[in-house]
């Protein structure tokens, strides 16, 4: 019988035995393999939850008791479960669902989250709201092992837990090795300490020993002592709420009772749920890192389909750190846990004492850079564009302020594509370029890339390279060629009437543009600082002047570029190019290049339209 098509809302999930609820986990398996395997998207950790979904579903009451998320990339399942079945096969392509969880796609994604440790903080303002509004209903956060490793985790759970708040945090333990521990004692441990009379004998015990604090103080201590020695729970119970586990997140039996007995229980309660990433296929089960975020792949083998032959800009970098570090023993290198995604898994196997991952923790990121640059090494932070917003403020005071050398390698600037708004990298240029001692390289080919990487590392001071996702032209990466002069742009064509100021990975598409219209073309590279003395020779000589970048108009290298336009109180015909004022949705890089009017016909059109 197939049970995954009589679902259509949770409610549907209540109607089945507990024996059928193994059943529908084992078809909703398969279909995620499946289905991942044709769109691609996030594997491992999808599969890793599916019994927890379940049991979600199956106990609590959504959308009214609310679950939220956290970083999102594990909610296919509950989008299946919650009526996007027959859509999951839009995942994150243009027009279709999202890979992460959105208010507007359906009333049961409660709060959308794209990024990492928020679900906490959510849930505690919308279990004050059920409480102002009187509302019986429950918030739960789910969030993994990993953004437990993030400030604002913790911030949540402090504020949490001095509440009395009906909110229930779930720990999605996914990699810290308590697999041991996790059998038939510590289930029944979770049930007994999730039980009426447990909670019960707690809540009383508590106010008859009040009348005497003494006995309070010491009672407390033993329990906590006595819990310690089972549970590794006292931290968050430190935090005032009540700990309960770890269970096995696979065995659907011990979570339905588990969060049964914990729906009747009031204040802050805290579920460790122990899971394995790719739980079920054994291809994600044996490489969860190469399975997190894949691209389309054959659901027999768990291979691959064919690779472009281009390298990625991920990749250029890759092979310039590791040249690099060959030969400079002051160089380390820094993630916020995307070791693989910023391709320095060759570096942390050969140079492990300079490589520092410092889990989902962004801001304690760049201030441990700094540090470790205020004593003589020359830390290079690999870190997305939408990433580095988060650690804006360690940026500004920890590390411009004082002026202290290092070098960014931003990934996924501009246009990340399927991963949509959550992700999408097009506000670094407007955010860093604001900022004093900062210089903003920006390369439109592979070797360019290398070689600002190689001029970045060796400037005494800060910079950035911000360079795409994806796959670059194929340029041909000379390793030899000298650093790149500070500030100097590149005259790539001649033209007349027209010029053409491209900034980054647009570059190939305003040659072809520039070369239809019979334009200038400009190579700007460098964002700051900027090529005033190429602006101002470009003005004197033409009628209209472009720009065009993959950053959001406001406050990005158009605006750079008027700025000293400005300044010099020149006169010109100006175009700005870029991406408009509005989240980027999800879809193929070109397609949404296409959204944003910066594909060829769409700029040639605008220039036309302004002469």
């Amino acid at each position: 019988m197939n049970y995954l098509d009589k679902i259509n809302k949770p409610s549907d999930i209540k109607k089945l035995s507990r024996d059928e609820l193994e059943l529908l986990a084992k078809e909703l398996r398969s279909f995620i393999i499946n289905s991942v395997s044709k769109t691609g998207g996030h594997l491992s950790s999808n599969l890793g939850v599916i019994e927890l979904t379940i049991a979600l579903h199956y106990v609590y009451d959504c959308p009214n008791d609310q679950i939220i998320w956290d970083v999102g990339h594990q909610t296919y399942a509950h989008k299946i479960l919650t009526g996007r079945r027959n859509k999951m096969h839009t995942l994150r392509q243009k027009n279709g669902i999202s890979g992460f969880p959105r208010r507007t796609e359906s009333k049961f994604d409660s709060f959308g989250t794209g990024h990492s440790s928020t679900s906490i903080s959510a849930a505690l303002g919308v279990s004050e709201a059920f409480k102002i509004n009187k509302s019986k209903y429950r918030a739960i956060a789910v969030i993994g092992d990993g953004a437990m490793t993030a400030g604002m985790a913790f911030e949540g759970l402090n504020n949490a837990g001095n509440t009395e708040n009906d909110i229930l945090v779930i720990l999605n333990d996914n990699d810290m090795s308590i697999s041991n521990n996790v059998g038939a004692l510590n289930n029944y441990l979770a049930k007994l300490l999730s039980g009426k009379l447990y909670g019960g004998i707690k809540r009383s015990g508590k106010a008859v020993l009040s009348k005497v604090p003494p006995v309070l103080e010491l009672a407390r201590k033993t329990e906590e002592h006595v819990k310690g020695m089972v549970i590794p729970g006292t931290l968050f119970e430190e935090f005032g709420f009540n700990y309960i586990g770890p269970i096995d997140g696979h065995d659907l039996t011990t979570l339905v009772d588990t969060l049964s007995n914990i729906k009747s229980l009031k204040g802050p309660q805290f579920l460790h749920v122990a899971t394995k990433k790719g739980y079920g296929y054994k291809p994600a089960e044996q490489n969860p890192n190469k399975f997190h975020g894949v691209s389309k792949f054959d659901p027999q083998n768990g291979q691959a389909k064919k690779k472009n032959a281009l390298k990625t800009f991920t990749e250029v970098f890759s092979e310039w750190i590791m040249d690099t570090a060959a030969k400079e023993s002051k160089l380390c290198a820094i993630t916020p846990a995307m070791s693989d995604g910023s391709g320095l898994n060759q570096f942390s196997k050969k140079y492990p004492k300079r490589f520092f991952d410092v889990g989902i923790a962004e801001q304690h990121a760049l201030t441990f850079a700094a540090g470790l640059a205020c004593n003589s090494l020359k830390p290079v932070i690999a870190i997305y564009s939408t990433f580095l917003q988060r650690a804006y403020d360690q940026l500004i005071h920890d590390i411009a302020l004082q002026n202290i050398s290092m070098l960014f390698a931003v990934d996924r600037a501009g246009i990340v594509g399927a991963d949509g708004a959550t992700h999408s990298g097009n506000f670094d240029i407007s955010y860093l370029r604001c900022i004093p001692n900062i210089i903003i390289m920006v390369p439109s080919n592979e070797n360019q890339c290398y070689q600002m990487l190689k001029t970045g590392f060796k400037y005494d001071g800060i910079c950035v390279v911000r360079f795409p996702r994806g796959n670059g032209i194929g340029t041909h990466i000379d390793k030899k060629l000298n650093l790149l002069p500070i500030g100097k742009s590149e005259k790539i064509r001649d033209g007349v009437n027209i010029v053409i100021l491209a900034f980054g990975p647009l570059l190939k598409t305003a040659l072809e543009v520039a070369d239809e219209l019979n334009a200038t073309l400009i190579d700007m590279k460098f964002v700051k600082p900027i090529d005033e003395k190429m602006i101002k020779k470009c003005v004197n000589n033409h009628k209209v002047l472009v720009t065009i970048e993959d950053n959001t108009i406001l406050g990005g290298a158009g605006s750079a570029v008027l700025e000293v336009i400005s300044k010099n109180n020149l006169k010109c015909k100006t175009l700005c190019l870029g991406i408009p004022d509005n989240f980027v949705e999800h879809g193929t890089q070109e397609e949404i290049y296409k959204l944003c009017e910066l594909d060829k016909n769409n700029i040639i059109k605008k220039i036309v339209k302004q002469l």
